[in-house]
């Protein structure tokens, strides 16, 4: 009898990669159905500042792609895949590998000239500052007379 591990969110994430893959989401920089799985990110908002973290473990900073282009951040990269051994009948891996691609829509506040990526320890770190508020400008009526 063999033993198979249960994994119900498998079910679902086959589930969502066929219905993106019958919609067929395309861009010029990939897509997210061609990517073989997605980061785990977290956005955090400051008075001066977006900060995003992406969890990619195991990708090389010289393997991340960041890029901005009319008000949307995209990110995509890869992991590449360490060589493969059997050992004493053990055939399974679990660890994820791939291509993965994730886009942001920024806000208007977002100064899409300043910003910045850094990977440490696995996280990568992407600072998105936030423009100056323009001020409004008082304008003084004068009277005809």
């Amino acid at each position: 009898m063999a033993i198979i591990r249960y994994e119900p969110w498998g079910l679902l994430n086959q589930l969502q990669k066929e219905l993106e893959r019958s919609q067929d989401i395309q861009s010029s920089e990939g897509s997210i159905s061609t990517a073989e799985w997605a980061p785990a990110v977290d956005i955090k908002e400051e008075n001066d500042k977006f900060i995003l973290q992406a969890d990619i473990p195991g990708v090389k900073p010289e393997d991340i792609e960041v890029n901005m282009e009319a008000g949307v951040l995209t990110v995509k990269g890869e992991k590449k895949t360490e060589a493969k051994t059997e050992k004493e009948g053990y055939k399974r891996v679990e660890r994820t590998y791939g291509s993965f691609y994730r886009r942001f829509s920024l806000p208007d506040s977002a100064d899409g000239e300043a910003i910045s990526a850094k990977c440490k320890h696995g996280v990568l770190e992407i600072v998105i500052p936030k423009r100056e508020a323009v001020k409004p400008k008082k304008i003084e009526v004068s009277s005809e007379e």
